[in-house]
């Protein structure tokens, strides 16, 4: 499973460098193309276990003054 995240920055917000930092210590990667960073799981998660690091994600970039935009496939 694979969860991709689109972020939409806003010139009063956080930087963008602060906010890559802080998705990398979740486990994302930057990556190119119409995502900005992948999260691959160890394993297959449940939709429950995805909603959970939904509000993780959440919690983190709380404060940054970002939109953001997740989708989990398999």
């Amino acid at each position: 499973m694979k969860t991709y995240i689109t972020i939409l920055f806003n010139s009063e917000g956080g930087r963008p460098s602060d906010v890559v930092d802080e998705l990398m210590q979740l486990g994302f990667k930057p990556i190119a193309g119409p995502y900005d960073m992948v999260y691959e799981w160890p394993r297959q998660a449940s939709v429950k276990e995805a909603i959970e690091f939904a509000d993780q994600i959440q919690l983190t970039l709380e404060g940054f003054g970002v939109f953001f935009k997740i989708e989990t496939v398999e």
